[in-house]
């Protein structure tokens, strides 16, 4: 079977991804670009003799290289060579799309033009002539619909033909005194010349050269397209009046939000429950059954299937999250809520944009950093990606609960005084990375707000699955390894029934003389910062562990059919939970349950209200947990990952010691 390489290219939000995700399906894969934050989506689809392949390259207006995602599908045109690219216009808007397709059509590859949202121009009352398009640039013009599908299988056959016939552009045919300036200079074809002559020429070159494309873009559009009514977009006219109001829309956002929020933690919670059930309530007990109790069958259940559970917990709130935000994506309001926080965010160096993942690091720091593909700038995503690990979620709301409660007279004053703290060190890490590392101006960019549209289902689903398959294969595989790793520093020597004794004791009992000056000398404190960095909630069950309080549980006798019925029942519940959870108006997964009870007791007479303090000040500051670590390596790169580990834990251990000095003192 023959295989053609296809490069998807176009405007930002003319609909490439979901015309990809109508021809690729269930093919498709969310992955990043070597060596980038962009974000790289590919699929496949079979059609007669051939697999196609297609790339579908970031949104850019240009071919210029003024940012890192136009470098890369520059890049990828320049030095891969598709052998055919697909210029995907948005009809409605298409004399802005032309820029790009003059560009393309100077690099003279084999190409297809889909005239997508075919449906909205003829609303519109606009109507293009697809057979003089053809007549005039030598290229096959195919009218597509990314929200149905409508298209897809005129734009496969086109393709075909194109790679067969191995039919170029027409040579795009500029003024005279601008081609014969062009051939004064080497290149193959006119992209080449084009580039030369920017160097050969002084700057009057590059003006004279814009204003020849545009002359040729305008006498095309106008050649191809007539107007048959004047029809402004109504509903998003009367829509944004509202949705765009300096306080209305901010107060409408702020509601979305919470609803977004509410809608995917209480509805995913129950399923993260029955989720942890499963792998440690039935898929543990059953190994531990079946071989036996032994140094094997506690690492198949406890390290391998535990580490897999542990996994399995984030996917019901990272697919919830990613499928409300495809939603509002794929309806256009995402590109209002940046253009509503761009005065605010500009003034922290920041474009609007950013506001999103930092408002989603509340709820979950991992998909918060996955949120950051969204943005264009590879400088505003790493800088947000190191401001996300500071945004207390609700695993933190756990502890500081449980010591807040516990040591300070006015706990709801101190959690709040803790989530203000780390906004604080989020925005001055963004300060600091500006001024010395990423000092790059902010770039202002063109906020382009389509028309609202209702978004199409399947294709939702699709991204979200392409999203969780990722999480899955990339971080997963990292989170657990490294619950593997933890799992045998707390089991090792073999036989080991204290853990004061295990390769972790030793460990935290080495760990205190770095947090001694923090005031925490107890090794079973230091230790529960081992599985800390697994997930934050840990901390309490590792410490009831060590300090000896928790009731053991008579062993139960395992019945496979009991387990499988429990599991059954388990799973309705969940359901049900879910699906009641989601219609309450009240949110139901942030209400901190009270467990610990008995260890309440035992860390009270361990620790004094100034160690407790500084304790959770290292909670709050020391990178939130290892699915965050292993998206932002996974983002941004190892070393960017192992830094921001470094200086989270620096950060962490000053502010802890300094916080717990100033204590004592006063």
């Amino acid at each position: 079977m023959k295989r053609i390489n296809v490069a998807l290219v176009g405007n930002p939000n003319v609909g490439k991804t979901s015309l990809l995700n109508h021809i690729a399906g269930t093919t498709l894969r969310v992955g990043n670009w070597a060596g980038t934050t962009v974000e790289k989506k590919e699929g496949k689809a079979y059609y007669g003799d051939y697999e196609i392949h297609f790339v579908d390259l970031p949104g850019i207006y240009s071919l210029e290289p003024f940012s890192e995602a136009e470098q890369v599908a520059r890049d990828y045109l320049l030095n891969q060579r598709p052998d055919v690219v697909v210029n995907v216009i948005e009809t409605p808007n298409m004399e802005r799309d032309l820029l790009l397709t003059v560009e393309l059509l100077e690099m003279e590859i084999p190409m297809v033009i889909a005239l997508n949202m075919w449906d909205e121009a003829e609303k519109l009352g606009i109507e293009v002539d697809t057979s003089k398009i053809e007549e005039l640039l030598g290229v096959s013009v195919v009218k597509t619909n990314g929200r149905t599908g409508e298209g897809k299988g005129d734009l496969l056959r086109k393709i075909i033909e194109t790679y067969e016939g191995k039919i170029k552009p027409i040579g795009v045919k500029y003024s005279l005194e601008l081609e014969k300036l062009l051939s004064n200079v080497q290149g193959n074809t006119k992209f080449e010349k084009i580039k030369n002559a920017l160097i050969s020429y002084d700057g009057e070159f590059e003006k004279f050269l814009e204003k020849e494309r545009y002359a040729f873009i305008h006498g095309l559009y106008y050649s191809v397209v007539k107007r048959t009514k004047l029809n402004a977009f109504e509903l998003t006219d009367s829509l944004d009046r509202i949705l765009l109001h300096p306080v209305l829309g901010i107060l409408i956002f702020l509601l979305i939000m919470f609803m977004m929020f509410k809608i995917a933690f209480d509805f995913s919670a129950p399923w993260m429950d029955w989720l942890d059930g499963l792998m440690n309530g039935f898929f543990s007990p059953l190994i531990r059954h079946l071989l036996g109790e032994s140094i094997l069958s506690r690492f198949l259940s406890e390290a391998v299937i535990g580490g897999v559970g542990f996994v399995l917990t984030f996917l019901p709130l990272i697919a919830s999250i990613i499928f409300i935000l495809s939603i509002l994506e794929f309806s256009g309001y995402m590109p209002r809520v940046a253009f509503l926080m761009d005065n605010f965010m500009h003034r922290l160096g920041l474009h609007g944009a950013s506001f999103i993942p930092l408002l989603l690091g509340f709820g979950c720091n991992v998909p918060a950093v996955m949120a950051t593909r969204a943005l264009e700038s590879k400088r505003d995503k790493l800088l947000v990606m190191a401001m996300i690990p500071f945004v207390s979620c609700p695993a933190r709301l756990v502890v500081f609960s449980f010591f807040a409660v516990l040591f300070f007279p006015n706990p709801a004053l101190i959690i709040f005084f803790l989530y203000i703290l780390g906004l604080v060190f989020a925005f001055l890490t963004s300060f600091f990375l500006q001024k010395f590392i990423y000092k790059n101006p902010l770039r202002h960019m063109i906020l382009e707000l389509p028309p609202y549209r209702l978004p199409a289902f399947k294709l939702v689903f699709r991204i979200t699955w392409a999203h969780v398959k990722q999480f899955i294969y990339r971080a997963g595989t990292l989170i657990f390894g490294v619950s593997v790793i933890l799992w045998v520093l707390l089991n090792l020597p073999p036989g080991v029934s204290n853990p004061k004794d295990s390769l972790a004791g030793y460990v935290g009992r080495a760990l205190v003389p770095v947090f001694k000056p923090m005031g925490l000398e107890d090794w079973r404190i230091t230790t529960s910062l081992i599985p800390a960095f697994l997930a934050r909630e840990l901390v309490l069950g590792s410490m009831a562990t060590m300090y000896a309080v928790e009731q053991k549980e008579e062993k139960e006798e395992f019945e496979i059919k009991q387990a499988l019925t429990q599991q059954v029942l388990a799973f309705g519940k969940a359901f049900k939970d879910s699906i009641l959870n989601t219609i309450n108006p009240l949110p139901k997964a942030f209400e901190v349950k009270e467990e610990y009870s008995a260890l309440r007791e035992a860390v009270k007479n361990s620790l004094s209200p100034a160690q407790a303090f500084s304790f959770m000040l290292f909670i709050l500051l020391y990178t939130s947990c290892l699915g965050t670590v292993a998206v932002l390596q996974k983002e941004a790169g190892t070393k960017f990952a192992i830094t921001f580990l470094a200086y989270s834990f620096l950060l962490a251990w000053l502010v802890g010691v300094g916080a717990y000095k100033l204590w004592s003192l006063f």
